[in-house]
């Protein structure tokens, strides 16, 4: 493609060079360079890319995108500076693969918690429309209905357009995406032209890389500032900094809520293991999911359906068919009757959701709940999630998450500081996660529940840089014999 039309909406400059030379392939990692292609030298958290220009021009490169260019220029090479190289390559990206997203349809979801279960209910809910539609989640990909592997909550800006064009080529009206933080402060998302953003809460999250809370609600917010006119935003009322996200936007402004007035309303009408009453719009509808936190998101896909034009009776119906996503509040039940759950659940919030979702519904028996901590991932939250689990279960088991480059027993530790003096006794630390879910299932008996929470839909265990093969479900089942 023509470098000249690479760079439309790119704020730039031309240092050097004839702007029509043609380029193969962008790539932001120079190991990746070829003959013919351009080099996007981003600043990034861990390295600079602009120390790997020159190695980039002499792996054949024929355009290098910087913000500070080098103090020595190859002849024949066209250098071009701009404000943000990360910018730049959203942009760049969405021009290379054709623009994908001014041809479907395009809803970003943003949030601490919830953003993988509105999203992918949103693609199964056009899908049973009979619509077709693409899915970019922490979960899975989809193209239509080729299910593709997820990497990262939001893929770099080339993937993203490289998976959208692909949604294009296969018919897809409609794309849903999970869209983190990261992605938003990485300017992973610009170029993309979207019709729609729902806000669905924030929570403790992130502070590792985000460093303040406000920086965190800012990275949020930013997503919706940028919206087009006539796209929609749409935001959790009853969320304390929900309405903060359209403050400055252009979009058409929408609420949603289960407490007071909105745009769109829902109210929990009767609780039970295996689903839940709502009343949905005014209308009675029977969902299989659990937990008043699944309302929210419910809600959230009911209210963007209607704002894409779908019509209230043809959407109400389709509601009740929808199934929870993996590793979302997913239960088995032993042939002894000890009910476990898993849920992923990694946040302060989400684990008081869920464990406060489980208090109301149980029947009898005791609450028992395994959890650990992500390693080198936000360690303020750590002792929070164990004070949340100490106040809303019976027994506690602090165990191992992704420890990542962190040793386990260290993690456990920041997470003892959370345990009350009172409960202490309530509580037992095994580094080994299959061993603690062993020992919590063993200690549980008949009515009692055992929440294993953290992992959810993973089926891996990051240790020391290493991905083992670990499923909080897979063990469960092992244990019960299923």
């Amino acid at each position: 493609m023509n470098l000249k039309e690479l760079l439309v909406g790119v704020a730039c400059e031309v240092v050097q060079g004839r702007p029509d030379v043609e380029v193969k392939m962008i790539h932001f990692d120079s190991r990746k360079v070829g003959e013919g292609d351009l080099f996007i030298a981003q600043r990034g958290v861990n390295a600079d890319g602009h120390e790997y220009i020159t190695k980039a021009v002499a792996a054949g490169a024929v355009a290098v995108v910087c913000e500070e260019v080098p103090g020595e220029l190859k002849e024949g090479v066209v250098y071009v500076k701009t404000g943000n190289s990360s910018e730049a390559l959203g942009v760049m990206s969405s021009n290379f693969y054709g623009n994908p997203s001014r041809r479907m349809k395009v809803v970003g979801v943003t949030g601490t918690n919830g953003k993988t279960t509105t999203a992918t209910l949103l693609y199964e809910l056009v899908c049973l429309l009979g619509r077709k539609a693409g899915l970019l989640s922490t979960v899975c990909n989809y193209i239509g209905d080729e299910r593709v592997h997820a990497t990262h909550t939001t893929p770099d800006a080339m993937e993203i357009n490289e998976l959208m064009s692909r949604m294009v080529e296969v018919g897809c009206e409609y794309c849903f995406m999970e869209v983190s933080s990261h992605a938003i402060d990485q300017r992973r998302i610009s170029g993309l032209d979207f019709d729609g953003a729902i806000f669905s809460n924030i929570t403790h999250d992130h502070l590792d890389y985000h460093k303040t809370f406000k920086a965190y609600i800012e990275a949020k917010k930013a997503f919706f500032d940028h919206l087009p006119k006539k796209a929609f935003a749409l935001t959790n009322g009853d969320d304390k900094n929900g309405m903060v996200m359209l403050q400055n936007t252009v979009a058409r402004k929408y609420t949603y809520s289960c407490r007071r007035m909105a745009d769109f309303n829902c109210k929990t009408l009767e609780r039970h293991l295996d689903g839940t009453l709502l009343l949905l719009d005014g209308s009675e509808v029977w969902t299989r999911f659990v937990g008043d936190f699944n309302a929210y998101n419910l809600l959230a896909v009911y209210a963007s359906a209607r704002l894409l034009d779908f019509g209230k009776e043809e959407l109400l119906p389709v509601m009740s068919m929808l199934v929870p996503v993996s590793g979302r509040f997913e239960t088995i039940l032993s042939n002894e009757g000890v009910m476990a759950i898993v849920d992923y659940a990694h946040t302060p919030d989400a684990l008081e959701n869920v464990l406060s979702t489980i208090e109301g519904l149980k029947k009898e028996g005791l609450v028992i709940t395994v959890v650990g901590a992500g390693g080198d991932r936000d360690r303020t939250k750590r002792p929070e999630m164990a004070e949340v689990a100490c106040r809303l279960s019976d027994r506690v088991i602090l165990t191992s998450d992704n420890p990542r480059s962190e040793e386990p027993a260290a993690i456990i530790e920041d997470m003892r500081a959370g345990v009350p003096k009172e409960a202490a006794s309530r509580v037992l630390a095994i580094t080994d996660r299959k061993e603690a879910i062993r020992v919590a299932l063993m200690l549980a008996k008949k009515g009692d529940i055992v929440l294993v929470a953290g992992k959810g839909h993973e089926d891996y265990q990051e240790i020391k840089g290493v991905k083992h093969h670990f499923d909080d479900k897979e063990v469960i089942k092992e244990i019960f014999k299923l």
